[in-house]
């Protein structure tokens, strides 16, 4: 069973603020299961954004969420209102959290991440 998505982000928000993190809800979606982006704000002021992994890392883990970075290379806000709104079309019930660290660290555990093979050179957050 998935854990419900409102519940997911308040302890998500929760974790984030206890590490020193800020963050901020900039769109509320279906509580149940509304996908979850996390754009978390880097030092540069880029951006790099989190979302959904693809359904068959859920099946090799277990897990009920599971996250990817969906950006190879952190974006301007420029970039990423695009990817959003694309997003938000898609999904009209989508969460969307910004998070602001002075680390950028993106405060998601380990086994909350989809490690999938990047080109080489290119570093995963």
């Amino acid at each position: 069973m998935r854990l419900r998505s409102d519940i997911w982000v308040d302890a998500y928000r929760r974790r984030c603020e206890m590490l020193g993190g800020f963050v901020t809800l900039r769109r509320k979606g279906a509580q149940e299961a509304g996908a979850i982006f996390l754009c978390i704000s880097q030092p540069d002021r880029s951006v790099n954004v989190y979302g959904p992994a693809p359904q068959s890392a859920y099946a090799q883990s277990g897990m009920s969420r599971k996250f990817m970075r969906h950006n190879q290379e952190p974006w301007t806000m420029l970039d990423l209102e695009p990817f959003l709104d694309r997003q938000m079309k898609f999904d009209p019930d989508l969460w969307i959290v910004d998070i602001e660290d002075g680390r950028g660290r993106h405060f998601l555990l380990d086994d909350e991440l989809h490690q999938e093979r990047l080109p080489v050179g290119v570093k995963q957050a």
